[in-house]
């Protein structure tokens, strides 16, 4: 058995291939972590209620890229099964689907969050200050989720190709622009004005603006494979259409199931206390961190896994999937750990109350001890089954599993019995023990692996 393991990672064409892709990613998800945290430790300097008020309001953006995650991820697991055939037709074909689809969901969320923000906050926080606060970082920072969509459907195209760099560079820079803005608007530095969490709305803004337009223009001026033209974005194929979307709505769909199970979660966590949805605030913003790595990995599994199966080599994508969770195992292990050794550093960055703070403290000790469990279900889901196409499969464990497990047992503990915030996580954490032990059954039997050009090639 142990020759077998070291015989599966004799390979150096794996982890070659894996590094050029996964490094890129997985360093974009830890600036964005790390300068997220960032964000949130200037914030909270204002407090508990501005603390929850950012973190209420940053549920609608997260619903948004959840389920636009969802939809430009599918997409990108049929534009990288066709770039293994170089199929760069139909690729841009599927990037105006993803496009347009992307821009249709964003406007629907801005049109929410500008007229009835109050309404969306209130289902996060009864607290009246923390409604106000939120409701008006909404109106703001959701000017940005048109950008932000169009940013994602180019930027996991491009992923699909092999280019990670590109998005990556540019989305690294728009992060940094936006902790700087933000820094100087919160406080009143750099010769800007001071705004509190109303100038951390509007250097989201600003960023995701200039992120959007500078990726558009790198794309065209370096005449991408994916540099679609007017005419291609605009041209609809009713019968490529509905045989792209197949696979790619029910990508979508598992998204959305599974984010509004985790707004879910946050609205319960909201109603234990305004401490309680602090904490989880800190705590998420460390599990920002951790998943970087694991990000990197998966994405780079999907682009990897997909190419094979497109190019027709199915064991070589099984083994490429079964190398890619042992490392999410291992590695989910000494991260977990150092997640239980950092827990009060990384507590005394936060100026909250003395409750948040220790609830904070246990809702780290649960994240570091099942880290390796919830990297694991990252990479099985995300990286190896959606790379492989099994849509369905993916929509009852992702999608569903979080409805059927997670929020009863979240209702359970936080709204019916009223345990602590962190009682309630670790119920929580029941969901992804069901997807380890199911989704580990699905990879075995290998009926994961799909090949999806066929019906879209003769569309």
């Amino acid at each position: 058995m142990i020759l077998r393991v070291v015989a599966l990672y004799r390979q150096p064409e794996y982890f070659r291939q894996l590094l050029a892709l996964a490094m890129p990613i997985a360093l974009q998800q830890f600036a964005f972590a790390a300068l997220n945290m960032v964000g949130f430790v200037m914030i909270g300097q204002k407090g508990d209620a501005a603390m929850a008020a950012v973190g209420a309001a940053g549920q609608v953006g997260f619903l948004l890229a959840v389920i636009l995650f969802g939809l430009v991820s599918g997409a990108a697991m049929v534009a990288a099964q066709l770039w293994g055939q170089q199929d760069v037709a139909s690729i841009r074909k599927v990037l105006a689907i993803s496009l347009w689809l992307s821009l249709g969901i964003s406007g629907f969320f801005l049109a929410l969050s500008t007229t009835v923000p109050e309404r969306i906050i209130s289902f996060y926080s009864q607290d009246a200050q923390v409604i106000a606060l939120g409701s008006a970082y909404l109106r703001i920072s959701s000017g940005g989720f048109v950008f932000y969509a169009t940013t994602s459907a180019y930027a996991f195209i491009l992923r699909s190709i092999g280019n990670v760099k590109t998005p990556v560079a540019i989305g690294v820079g728009a992060l940094i622009l936006n902790v700087i803005l933000s820094y100087g608007l919160i406080f009143g530095r750099l010769g800007l004005p001071e705004m509190g969490i109303i100038g951390a709305a509007w250097a989201i803004l600003i960023a995701r603006v200039l992120e959007c337009l500078t990726l558009i223009a790198f794309t065209y001026l370096s005449h991408s494979p994916i540099a679609a033209s007017g005419r291609e974005l605009l041209s609809f194929d009713r019968r490529f259409f509905i045989q792209a979307v197949r696979p790619i709505l029910p990508v979508a769909l598992t998204e959305l199931l599974w984010s509004m199970g985790i707004t879910t979660y946050n609205a319960i966590y909201g109603r234990i206390g305004t401490d309680a949805l602090a904490a989880v605030n800190i705590l998420a913003n460390v599990d920002n961190v951790a998943f970087t790595i694991f990000a990197g990995i998966a994405n780079a599994t999907t682009v990897l896994v997909g190419n094979k199966i497109g190019a027709g080599e199915r064991e070589e994508a099984y083994r490429y999937g079964a190398r890619s969770i042992g490392l999410a195992a291992s590695l989910g292990l000494c991260v977990g750990a150092a997640v239980l050794l950092l827990r009060v550093p990384i507590l005394s960055l936060y100026q909250v109350s003395v409750p948040a703070s220790e609830s904070a403290y246990r809702l780290l000790t649960i994240l570091g001890t099942l880290l390796w469990l919830r990297m694991v279900n990252m990479v099985v889901i995300v990286g190896v089954l959606r790379g492989g196409g099994d849509v369905r499969f993916l929509l009852a464990l992702d999608g569903c599993t979080i409805w059927v497990v997670g929020v009863p047992l979240a209702t359970l503990g936080g709204l019916v019995l009223h345990l602590p915030v962190y009682w309630v996580y670790l119920l929580v954490m029941a969901e992804e023990l069901t997807k380890w032990g199911l989704g580990l059954r699905r990879f075995f039997t290998r009926r994961w692996i799909h090949d999806l050009t066929q019906a879209v090639r003769t569309a």
